[in-house]
């Protein structure tokens, strides 16, 4: 280890301002007949941990085949980080920016004001693919801002580029109706349906549509789903033991119901249509609705122009609810035995979700053309057969109730831990060159943008005015020798800007607490109890921490906020902030930890950075100090390479008469909050107003201290 420790001081020193190759170099590799469609699938908080295929997956991985196919056939990157939770690494894949450049830190919520979205400044892929003649496709997950605090609402995926949306703005699920539609009172049905007879429901009844239709459904073989099940994935509401008749006058086709009933919006290039509940149309589960959209777009593509299609799944995200048994004919259906309220079948439930979700991913593949069936009906994927780059990830770490061993569900989704963060990304096409191989270098979810821009032909760098944070990763593709690209890699989660320094309120779950949900049925669906506002009306983890001991009961372990890491090719600094209550004092406190980790990928059993192997805890040498000191200053270089800059609201590097222009239309236009709102006193107000404008007139033609990329 000593002998090493030299060589590894050296790389991270050497890591600021480190150059890759250039894009016009990998562009060169590319095949010359024209630029590839891209096909982008984003997996919902599907780890490392939960894949087989990387060699994970612990006793009881979901079964893949279809994904797999693709990862046999393409390049495994082993190494990948993401944020610790969605939308910051959404972000992150679309402007290839840190958070620390696009202050989305976390899920987005409803509180959080428009600092916090993506704005319309940005470059994002869409708007730099169009600059090659590509067009783009949303379809499912967007939550990269609004429909709340956002001038655009829900026109957001049409403000940010993309010429085709179908899916859902606000990104999560809504929660699971348990009154399953109006037939009995909240509670009742934990799933969203009437579960079998034998689960204690019923295996007959009435099923009603939206315009009025009605049939009666039968569950006449234990195979089948439940009749309530069968009912609700057709669009309808079941009435248990009715036969088509009166109907109800309790049925309701105006509740959201999990993945069955969500509000769907869809731009199609000229208008934006917000799609009511009660529209067939918003009432398919919704990884068929993903799956059927971009089929479709693809499909009507002209050949004569090159397409990114990105298929944002909302599986394997809470709640969590059992899929159509039709998607699960490769492992069985799901039972109906099953409570989506217990944290004990949340492993059961999750594994049928992701498996629905590689089923919907491998009839994508087949009725696009861009892969066949042979006689067992097993995928087959031939990556030149067609002009496609293929790009799977999932976009941070599994849920903790959902982990597989042997990560750590404690340190899971929304922690910095290699569990949070350690995400499976494949990529498949003719350009792979020995397909079916592995990579082990450091790859960041920032640096899918600029691949995406490699793979058109693009100078990403040259085509961005702003700093970006990604690298070029196209060379691992073309060259299975191609050394590292990266020194160091960084991840970072947090809280999102609110009005007035506002926070979301406090979630506990099981023995911790978090303020990561961004409201109560956020916090309800993650089998946690809400404390905040509509609940016991505390605003921070640690005013429940006081109340429990007030009451004399075990002070729950706060999740940090902000957490975040930086590592090398072997070790690993997390470094953890928490607003703490002190027993002693019966005050807070704000504890800054850090930790240090030797780290690698092996598998089945991976080092990972788990409390009892903390090379700081016990009697550190200097050699260990030192690999801590030179990773905490790329760290902190890294925190201070985006400088503030009151007044310029575009981030273009200047506070000119161009803000002011842009902070005068939006003032005029909408007034509430945007970019252009700007820190006063206790933080921003939610408004673009004249004490905004101020702030700019201050600040006229002053340019911002320059940002910088560390690599």
């Amino acid at each position: 280890m000593n002998n090493t420790l030299p060589t590894l001081l050296a790389a991270s020193a050497a890591a600021f301002f480190l150059t890759s190759c250039s894009d016009s170099d990998v562009a060169s590799s590319l095949d010359p007949s024209g630029p590839p469609n891209i096909l982008f699938v984003i997996m919902d908080d599907v780890g490392i941990d939960q894949m087989k295929v990387f060699g994970y997956g612990g006793k009881t991985p979901p079964s893949m085949p279809n994904i797999n196919a693709v990862a046999n056939a393409g390049v495994r990157f082993r190494n990948t980080w993401t944020m610790p939770e969605c939308s910051p690494s959404r972000a992150a894949f679309f402007v290839g920016r840190y958070p620390i450049r696009t202050n989305i830190y976390q899920a987005l919520g409803p509180s959080d004001l428009a600092n916090s979205h993506l704005t319309p400044y940005d470059v994002t892929t869409p708007k730099l693919l169009k600059q090659a003649g590509y067009e783009s496709g949303l379809f499912g997950k967007y939550h990269l801002g609004g429909p709340e605090n956002n001038e655009a609402g829900i026109e957001g995926p049409n403000v940010l580029g993309w010429d085709y949306f179908y899916g859902w703005v606000g990104g999560l699920p809504g929660s699971v109706d348990t009154s399953a539609g109006g037939i009995a009172v909240d509670g009742t049905y934990s799933c969203g349906f009437v579960p079998s007879k034998q689960a204690g429901g019923a295996d007959t009844g009435a099923c009603y549509q939206a315009e009025g239709a009605c049939k009666v459904i039968e569950r006449t073989e234990p195979t089948q789903d439940a009749a309530g099940l069968q009912c609700l994935a057709s669009g309808g509401i079941f009435v248990p033991e009715m036969t088509c008749g009166q109907r109800p006058t309790t049925l309701n086709f105006t509740r959201l119901n999990g993945y069955y009933v969500s509000p769907l919006v869809i731009f199609d290039g000229k208008k934006t249509e917000e799609v009511p509940l009660s529209d067939p149309r918003a009432r398919i589960y919704r990884t068929q609705i993903e799956t059927d959209s971009a089929i479709d777009w693809i499909k009507s593509r002209s050949a004569n122009k090159p397409w990114m299609a990105t298929v944002s799944y909302t599986s394997a995200h809470t709640p969590w609810q059992q899929p159509p048994g039709a998607l699960l004919a490769h492992d069985g259906p799901a039972s109906d035995d099953w409570s989506c309220s217990a944290p004990e079948a949340a492993r059961l439930i999750q594994n049928k979700m992701t498996e629905a979700m590689d089923t919907e991913f491998g009839r994508l593949m087949v009725e696009t053309g861009l892969a066949t069936r042979d006689s067992n009906g097993s995928l087959v994927y031939n990556p030149k057969a067609s002009n496609t780059i293929i790009a799977i990830i999932g976009d941070n770490g599994s849920l903790g109730t959902a982990v597989k061993l042997p990560f750590v569900a404690g340190q899971a989704k929304g922690t910095a831990y290699q569990t949070g963060v350690w995400d499976p990304l494949i990529i498949a096409g003719p350009q792979v060159v020995q397909p079916g191989r592995e990579v082990e270098h450091m790859v960041n979810a920032v640096d899918l943008f600029q691949l995406f821009g490699e793979i058109a032909g693009l100078d990403v760098h040259e085509k961005v005015p702003r700093t970006l944070d990604s690298v070029g990763i196209l060379p691992y593709l073309t060259n299975p020798e191609q050394t590292s690209l990266r020194m160091v890699n960084f991840t970072i989660g947090g809280s999102n800007i609110q009005a007035h320094g506002a926070r979301n309120g406090p979630c506990v779950i099981s023995t911790s607490c978090t303020q990561s949900a961004p409201s109560k049925s956020v916090c309800e669906d993650n089998h946690g109890t809400w404390w905040g506002d509509g609940g016991a009306g505390y605003k921070m983890c640690a005013e429940v921490n006081q109340e429990l001991h007030r009451q004399g009961k075990d002070l729950l372990n706060i999740l940090p906020d902000p957490t975040m890491a930086v590592r090398n090719d072997r070790y690993k600094l997390v470094r953890n902030i928490t607003y703490n209550f002190n027993p002693a004092t019966n005050g807070f406190q704000t504890d800054t930890v850090e930790e240090l980790y030797e780290i690698n990928q092996a598998a089945p059993e991976p080092l990972l950075d788990t409390s009892e192997r903390n090379l700081l805890a016990k009697n550190p040498t200097a050699e260990t100090l030192a690999v801590r000191d030179s990773l905490r200053t790329t760290l902190d270089k890294i925190l201070a390479s985006e400088p503030d800059c009151p007044g310029d609201g575009n981030k273009d590097g200047v506070v000119n008469a161009q803000d002011l222009n842009n902070w005068r239309k939006i003032a005029h236009d909408w007034g509430l909050s945007s970019v252009y709102d700007f820190v006063v006193g206790d933080g921003r107000d939610g408004f673009t107003n004249h004490i905004d404008e101020a702030i700019i007139q201050n600040n006229l033609n002053k340019a911002c201290e320059r940002s910088y990329a560390v690599y």
